[in-house]
């Protein structure tokens, strides 16, 4: 079964991830400059370094659609740059997921494929797409939704530890950013961890720096630029996260699951 995933940033990862190791061929896209924060746990990383490996697991950077065949011979995910997803028209697969993240719809039809999932709020089972993924930390995280929309999206990140916004590296201006601190760097609450243009981004809280954006990214002032973790746990740098995970299985229970009831066997 042909799977074209809308976005390669950690949770779409994690969405991918599961996928593949459970026997789907899989196709990612993203941006040509990838914002994906936690970018060693992101497929997305295959376009400015040609391949990432997360958890033993390849993509690869397709420069064409023609690419995509030889990379899947080789037992990798393609990763394209394809903002408007036209390799959904051109590779016809049997499931498109919408892991753009972006809280809203931007270009994404109940009439792509067979099965149309949407990850996150700003989808409506039914009317754009078949299944919607709850992506809102806690007890209904990765829930399959046949009718309506996921939570809300708050504007709060979800808690870690005790923290929510001070979790949350993000730029103090406009302009280019500069990382100073590494993903899986332990920092403390007041250090510099980042500039945008000349401007330090201090760090809100200690802990270990769980994602931050590669070097030479434009940002806007306010545009979420890295994070810290106050668990202090460098493996879950690494790693893809709980949250990732849930959502992959649930993107994982909707495709079985809607397949299953289209062919009329009782459960």
């Amino acid at each position: 079964m042909k799977v074209v995933i809308k976005g390669a940033g950690d949770l779409a990862t994690g969405i991918g991830y599961r996928l593949k190791r459970c026997g789907f061929t899989v196709v990612m896209t993203d941006l040509e400059v990838p914002t994906a924060v936690r970018r060693t746990v992101a497929f997305s990383r295959a376009i400015y370094e040609d391949t990432a490996v997360v958890e033993g697991i390849t993509a690869k950077y397709a420069k064409g659609f023609e690419e995509i065949e030889s990379i899947l011979k080789e037992g990798q995910i393609p990763v394209l740059i394809d903002e408007e997803a036209e390799v959904v028209k051109w590779w016809k697969p049997d499931v498109v997921v919408d892991a753009i993240l972006a809280k809203r719809n931007l270009n994404t039809s109940i009439t792509d494929a067979s099965l149309v999932i949407g990850v996150g709020p700003g989808f409506i089972a039914g009317e754009d797409c078949h299944r919607v993924i709850e992506t809102k930390r806690g007890h209904y995280l990765g829930t399959v939704i046949k009718e309506g929309s996921a939570i809300p999206n708050t504007g709060v990140p979800g808690n870690i530890g005790g923290y929510t916004v001070e979790r949350i590296i993000r730029a103090a201006s406009d302009g280019i950013f500069h990382p100073v601190a590494k993903i899986g760097d332990l920092v403390q609450k007041g250090d510099v961890v980042a500039y945008s243009n000349e401007d330090p981004i201090y760090a809100q809280l200690t802990g270990i720096v769980r994602g931050m954006l590669q070097e030479g990214v434009v940002v806007v002032k306010g545009m979420k630029s890295g994070d810290i973790d106050p668990r202090c746990e460098q493996s879950h740098c690494f790693t893809i996260s709980d949250k990732a995970r849930s959502i992959g299985g649930g993107v994982l229970e909707a495709i079985f699951s809607y397949f299953y009831e289209k062919s009329g066997l009782p459960f």
